[in-house]
């Protein structure tokens, strides 16, 4: 991961969220551990720990949606996702978001 990537422009949170929705096929990855998951998740989300990507279960060409707590760890994902061939949208962290969680 260069320099730039962590400066890549992403939607904010709703706006990513509501993209998400809209994109067919499209998966939403929790990228944060086990236990924040559990803690609370956006709802449908798939928890795929950043230390665990390489054990990505999701076809190829299936559009990926990632966040974490503050939005380090989705630029990170991010950009190995992509280069392994996934079409990523980097929402960035739950650390201002207002809206429903799953426990």
């Amino acid at each position: 991961m260069g320099l730039f990537d962590l400066f890549a422009r992403r939607p904010a949170l709703s706006e990513g969220l509501e993209q998400y929705r809209n994109t067919s096929g499209a998966v939403l990855l929790d990228v944060r551990t086990p236990e924040e998951y559990r803690d609370g998740h956006l709802p449908g989300a798939k928890n795929l720990p950043l230390d665990r990507l390489d054990t990505i279960a999701e076809p190829a060409g299936s559009p990926l949606f990632v966040y974490c707590r503050s939005g380090a760890r989705s630029a990170q994902a991010r950009a190995r996702l992509a280069r392994a061939g996934y079409s990523v949208t980097d929402l960035g962290g739950l650390l201002g978001y207002r809206g429903p969680l799953e426990a």
